[in-house]
């Protein structure tokens, strides 16, 4: 066996399946089981329509607006195929202070954020299958992360296989639970709760929405491992996302038609609902299961994307050039993963309050919209600067695809903003204190300059 060295470099190894399997795995994981509340609750009769109507519009429009994205990503993806995702498309049209300033953000604030908060919807249902102590809930949540990261830092094949049992698996259990509402009927006496509607619009809906789609853009991030990328890496974005609103639609509809729009609206839980009033405690505890297995999928998926960001910020700043190095050992970004994974532990640790999933999520969402507009106004410019580029997909509907994806992110960075904006000030600061980070790079690549 070789030994580690700086020199290896990512290799193609994710089939189409693969590719798919980490789009799904990474979309599908917590946001289905908390949101449908929201959105059931932030809704009313407009226009003469019914509510149920417009939380299935919600839903079916997030899936419809985030494929507007993947058909963006498509065509910036097919065109520079390389490590990093949108740290190479900032890098390429505005210059190398963007490109470093997202690969910041997405370390400090955005998946460090994230998959902190999903490791919490981990501890939390895996807590109430089995309690561990007083602090249960963050314990599991830490264990999964090491235990996860570890798993992929031994290999490319050793993640996307955890990835794939993981992902077949919810999926697998998301049909039950549509099989289940549609054919077994409710056990005598069993009835869901009545609430009124929160009233906060259908914007808000659309948030929790959109942020429940969250993730299909992972697949940019490993352009470069992808097998006949200018192929399957449109493929997996298209398949991936029409798969996951097909899910989704499904199944909020069993939700609806097994609790009703009031008790959805008044239900924390509507999956374990759905089976409890189907077969009792033993089915909302089937279901809390089934929640720890999306959780570990979508947790698994980000940790296994992310790291390629922070790669290729390191193989071009010597700063960080230790996050650049691709271990020929294990075929992966080991010190990248290593440093995502102590992040994401100290977030863990930090936000360990009942309310650490919702201030998780608060305090990422505005920059991660940010850089979602900033990378489609990137296509324009690379469209122009780059004319004599091939691009083997260009998006369709040129330009307004992209322009209305590029508003629906400018909607969601204001909401996010207006929604959370002690924690956006605080996603700021973090965000400005790459500039000096960036400055520190360059120093370092251009010592001659100080001296002078």
């Amino acid at each position: 066996m070789q030994n580690s060295s700086s020199t290896a470099v990512p290799q193609a190894q994710l089939t189409l399946f693969r590719s798919v399997c980490i789009i799904v795995g990474v979309i599908v994981g917590s946001g289905i089981f908390r949101s449908p509340s929201s959105i059931a609750g932030n809704v009313s009769d407009w226009w003469g329509l019914s509510p149920v109507v417009w939380v299935m519009a919600a839903w079916v429009l997030g899936g419809l607006l985030s494929l507007l994205g993947a058909l963006c990503y498509a065509e910036l993806a097919t065109t520079y195929p390389h490590e990093g995702g949108d740290y190479v498309y900032l890098n390429r049209a505005f210059g190398p202070p963007w490109g470093f300033l997202f690969s910041w953000a997405r370390l400090a604030i955005i998946q460090g954020g994230s998959i902190g908060a999903i490791a919490y919807v981990f501890g939390d249902y895996a807590d109430h299958l089995y309690q561990l102590g007083e602090h249960s809930a963050t314990i599991y949540a830490v264990s999964a992360t090491l235990v996860l990261t570890i798993i992929n830092i031994l290999g490319v094949r050793e993640g996307t296989l955890t990835q794939n049992i993981l992902t077949i698996t919810k999926v697998a259990g998301l049909s039950a639970i549509v099989v289940v509402a549609f054919v077994v009927k409710p056990a005598a006496g069993a009835a869901p709760g009545v609430s009124e509607g929160m009233g906060g619009g259908f914007g808000l809906a659309m948030i929790f929405a959109l942020w429940t789609y969250g993730g299909w853009n992972e697949i940019a991030y490993v352009a470069a491992e992808v097998k006949n990328p200018r192929r399957n890496i449109l493929r997996s974005l298209v398949l991936g996302l029409c798969g996951v609103m097909v899910i989704y639609v499904l199944v909020n509809a069993a939700f609806l038609y097994s609790l009703g729009l009031e008790g959805v609206r008044a239900s924390a839980v509507v999956a374990s609902d759905v089976f409890q009033t189907r077969f009792g405690t033993l089915g909302a505890r089937l279901i809390d299961a089934l929640v720890v297995i999306s959780a570990l999928g979508a947790l698994n998926g980000f940790l296994f994307t992310s790291p390629r960001v922070y790669y290729a910020m390191g193989s071009e700043h010597r700063l960080f050039a230790p996050l650049g190095r691709w271990s020929r050992r294990f075929g992966t970004p080991v010190a990248a993963l290593v440093l995502q994974c102590v992040i994401v532990l100290a977030l863990i640790i930090a936000f360990g309050t009942s309310k650490g999933f919702e201030n998780m999520v608060e305090f990422t969402a505005a920059v991660f919209w940010f850089f979602l507009f900033v990378s489609g106004i990137s296509l324009f410019v690379l469209r122009y600067k780059d004319r004599e580029t091939e691009r083997p997909y260009p998006v369709p509907g040129y330009p307004l695809v992209p322009i209305l994806f590029c508003l629906s992110s400018a909607y969601m960075l204001n909401a996010s903003a207006a929604y959370a904006p002690i924690e956006t000030f605080l996603a700021v600061v973090v965000l400005l204190l790459g500039l000096p980070l960036y400055w520190l790079a360059r120093w370092q690549e251009h010592p001659k300059r100080n001296a002078s």
